[in-house]
């Protein structure tokens, strides 16, 4: 097998791993600051996802230009028994 060059890590300094260490424990911080800010909207967002259903439910979906479509009960997803989960 043929050895190529990204297979190859470069050593790195006692500078650059401590700059990454840091860098990556800020990253860290600022994430679950985030994870706790959207925690703490859980309450709030679950009111608008109900509301939202419910309009869709009553007045309607838009599906093309000023046409409406009501969605029926049972096409309406169900609510995720997991926790909110928030990507980076």
């Amino acid at each position: 097998m043929a050895q190529r060059v990204q297979d190859k890590k470069p050593k790195r300094n006692k500078a650059a791993r401590a700059w990454l260490e840091e860098n990556i424990a800020e990253q860290k911080k600022r994430y679950q600051a985030i994870v706790d800010e959207q925690e703490a909207l859980w309450p709030k967002r679950r009111k608008w996802y109900r509301e939202f259903l419910k309009i869709i439910q009553t007045r309607g979906f838009n599906v093309d230009g000023d046409l409406l479509r009501k969605i029926p009960k049972a096409e309406l997803p169900k609510e995720p028994k997991r926790k909110h989960r928030v990507v980076w």
